[in-house]
C-alpha cells in the first residue's frame, strides 16, 4: 500500500459543556484499503480491571473525502469497521460522555476539557504504530497541560510521534483557570499544574517533591526522560487518587479547601511520590504478561505485589527517607496499611498473588466479604517484611533497592518484561540465599504476618503493638457496625466471634436487650452487656432476635508498627540506617 499522507489527526471540541459530550473526530489516509477498523480500549493502564469504554460513545459515523457518508458496522462492543473501499481519506465524527472526573476518566464542563485519551480515542488497528496528532478546540486563551511535544506555536496541538501508546497515555487538562509551576531536580524539568479551588503553597510543595525526587533519582541513578508533568485536579468533594503515566500522572484530591492543612496535603505527597515511582516500576519495569498493552482483553498477572505492593511501600518510605515526613508521620501513614491489611479477613482465604490475578474481577470494590487481600496492603507489608530482612541479612549493605536496581537494568532498560520466576532470581540474588518461605509462605500462600513482621521490625528498634478495640461491638461480640443508615447496619463480623454465628452481613440493628437504639446508645448498650446480649434485628425486612454469648476472646484487635521503648542503641542505630534519619 501506498504510504500515508499525512499522521492520524485527532480533533477534540470544547462544545455543550453543560451536556457532558465530548465531540471527537479522526481523520486519515485510508491507504486504499477496502475496510478501515477502529478499536477503543476496553481498559486504561493503572486500573486493571474492565472498564468498557465504549459504552458512553454515540453517534459514530464516518466520511470520505468528499463528505460522503460511509458504512459502519460494529462488530464487537468496542471495534468498529468503516468500508472505506474508493475512498482516499477517512473522517470519523462521535461523541463521548466525558463525566467522570477523578484521575483517569474524562471531563468537560464550562471550566475545564480534561481527557486521559484511553477512555475515548479509537485507535486505526494495524496503524497503532504510526505518529498521530492531536488538536483540541477550546477557547483562544485557555493554557494546556500536557507531557506531548507541542510541534508548532499554535498552543492547542500537540503530536504524539510514538503512536497510538503514547497518545492514549497522555492526558491532558485545558482551562483558562491552570496553575503552572516547574521545578528542576538534576537537570530534568518537572511540571506541577493544579487545576481547581484551594490555596496551595507552591514553595512548600516544590521543595518537598524537589526532595523525593532526588531521593528517587539517586536510587536509580538518573532519570528516564527528559521532563514530567503532575496534573493536579484539586475537587471539592473528598477524593483520593492517582494514576501513573510514563511523563506524567493525574492526581485527584479533595476537598481542595483542606489542602493547606496536613491530613490532605500529606495525601498530595503520598500519591505524588507514589506515581512519580510508577514511572519506573510497571510504566517501564513491566510484568510479562503486559508487554505489550492490549487494551481490548484483561492481561493476567500474578506479581500486582511488585508493581503495587512495592510502590505503595516506597511512595511514603521515600517521604520519610527523604526527610519530608518524619518518624512518626510515616508510622502514621505505614500504620494505615497495616489496620486495612488486618481489619479484613480476605489474608485468610486469598494470597496476594492470586489476587493480583483477581484485581480484574473485583479488585477495586469491596466484593464477597472476606473473599481477597489487596495487593496494595498486603503487597505494601510483604515489601516492607523483605526489605528488612535483606537488610537484616547484609547488616543494611544490601536492601529493596537493590532489587529495584536490578529489574531496572535488567528488564526497565531492555524493555523486557519480567515473570514471577525473574522476580523470585533477582530478590534470592541480592539475598545471596534462598527465600522459599518468603515466596511460597509470603507471597503465594496464607501464613499470617504478625510474627515475621514482628521480627524484622525488631531488627530496627521497632514492633509490632497490639491492644484491644475499645467498641465493645467489635472486641466483645465481633460486631462491625455502619452508622450512616437511619438504622445501624452490620457491616462485618469477625471470624469465628459471637456475631459470626448469629449475624449477617446487612442486618439492621432495632434493639439491645429490648431497648430501643437510639440517640447514639449503642455503644453503652453493647457494653453493659456481659455474658449474653439479645438483639433485635431487620433481615430481609422481617423481624428477628439475635443472642450473642461472649467467648472471653477479644475480635478485631487493633495492631500497628510502634518504635520499641526497649530498642537497643544497635538497633536504634539500623533504624536511622533504613530511614536515613
Amino acid at each position: 500500500p501506498p504510504a500515508p499522507l499525512r499522521m492520524i489527526q485527532y480533533h477534540l471540541f470544547h462544545r455543550d459543556p453543560l451536556g457532558g459530550y465530548l465531540p471527537i473526530e479522526i481523520t486519515l489516509d485510508t491507504l486504499l484499503l477496502p475496510t478501515t477498523a477502529l478499536q477503543l480500549a476496553a481498559w486504561r493502564p493503572g486500573r486493571y480491571e474492565l472498564q468498557n469504554f465504549a459504552q458512553r460513545v454515540r453517534r459514530l459515523r464516518a466520511f470520505d473525502e468528499a463528505g460522503d457518508e460511509l458504512a459502519v458496522h460494529k462488530t464487537t462492543k468496542d471495534r468498529w469497521e468503516v468500508a472505506t473501499a474508493g475512498a482516499r481519506t477517512l473522517t470519523v465524527r462521535y461523541e463521548y460522555h466525558a463525566r467522570q472526573l477523578d484521575a483517569g476518566g474524562s471531563w468537560l464542563d464550562e471550566e475545564q476539557l480534561y481527557v486521559n485519551p484511553v477512555n475515548c480515542c479509537l485507535a486505526v488497528v494495524g496503524r497503532e504504530h504510526e505518529p498521530c496528532g492531536l488538536h483540541l478546540h477550546v477557547p483562544g486563551g485557555w493554557r494546556v497541560a500536557c507531557a506531548l511535544p507541542q510541534p508548532h506555536d499554535d498552543p492547542h496541538e500537540r503530536h504524539a510521534n510514538g503512536g497510538y501508546d503514547e497518545l492514549a497515555d497522555s492526558p491532558f487538562i485545558a482551562s483558562p483557570t491552570l496553575q503552572h509551576e516547574v521545578f528542576d531536580v538534576e537537570g530534568h524539568r518537572f511540571h506541577v499544574w493544579v487545576q481547581g479551588g484551594g490555596a496551595l503553597d507552591f514553595h512548600r510543595l516544590k521543595a518537598d517533591f524537589r526532595a523525593f525526587t532526588a531521593e528517587q533519582l539517586e536510587m536509580f541513578g538518573g532519570f528516564p526522560r527528559a521532563a514530567y508533568h503532575y496534573l493536579v485536579q484539586l475537587l471539592p468533594t473528598r477524593f483520593y487518587h492517582g494514576v501513573e503515566h510514563t511523563t506524567s500522572t493525574v492526581l485527584a484530591l479533595g476537598p481542595a479547601e483542606l489542602l493547606p492543612t496536613w491530613s490532605l496535603y500529606k495525601e498530595l505527597l503520598g500519591v505524588a511520590c507514589h506515581e512519580l515511582f510508577h514511572v519506573w516500576n510497571v510504566k517501564l519495569i513491566r510484568p510479562a504478561e503486559l508487554q505489550p498493552y492490549d487494551y481490548t482483553r484483561e492481561q493476567y498477572f500474578r506479581t500486582g505485589y511488585v508493581a503495587e505492593g512495592l510502590t505503595t511501600y516506597y511512595g511514603d518510605y521515600l517521604l520519610c527517607r527523604a526527610g519530608v515526613f518524619t518518624l512518626e508521620q510515616y508510622l502514621t501513614e505505614l500504620n494505615g496499611v497495616v489496620r486495612k491489611h488486618f481489619d479484613d479477613d480476605g489474608w485468610r482465604h486469598t494470597s496476594v498473588a492470586e489476587s493480583s490475578v483477581d484485581v480484574w474481577l473485583d479488585g477495586y470494590r469491596p466484593g464477597a466479604p472476606d473473599r481477597k487481600v489487596s495487593i496494595y496492603h498486603k503487597g505494601c507489608l510483604a515489601a516492607l517484611l523483605l526489605d528488612l530482612e535483606i537488610r537484616r541479612l547484609h547488616d543494611h549493605q544490601r536492601s529493596l533497592d537493590d532489587v529495584m536496581r536490578a529489574l531496572w537494568q535488567h528488564f526497565g532498560q531492555t524493555g523486557r518484561g519480567y515473570t514471577a520466576a525473574d522476580y523470585r532470581r533477582v530478590v534470592e540474588e541480592v539475598a545471596t540465599t534462598p527465600l522459599d518461605w518468603y515466596f511460597n509462605e509470603v507471597l503465594d500462600g496464607l501464613t499470617p504476618l504478625e510474627k515475621l513482621l514482628d521480627r524484622v521490625l525488631g531488627t530496627v528498634g521497632l514492633h509490632l503493638h497490639t491492644e484491644e478495640n475499645s467498641s465493645a461491638a467489635e472486641s466483645r461480640w465481633g460486631l462491625r457496625l455502619g452508622t450512616q443508615a437511619v438504622l445501624p447496619e452490620v457491616l462485618a463480623v469477625a471470624a469465628n466471634s459471637p456475631a459470626a454465628r448469629a449475624l449477617s452481613i446487612g442486618d439492621e440493628l432495632v434493639a439491645v436487650n429490648g431497648r430501643k437504639v437510639e440517640n447514639g446508645n449503642l455503644p453503652g448498650l453493647l457494653l453493659v452487656a456481659t455474658e449474653t446480649v439479645e438483639l433485635t434485628v431487620f433481615r430481609n425486612k422481617q423481624l428477628r432476635t439475635a443472642t450473642l454469648t461472649a467467648t472471653g476472646e477479644a475480635y478485631f484487635r487493633r495492631l500497628s508498627i510502634e518504635p520499641d521503648p526497649d530498642a537497643s542503641p544497635a538497633e536504634v542505630a539500623r533504624r536511622r540506617l533504613w530511614l536515613r534519619q
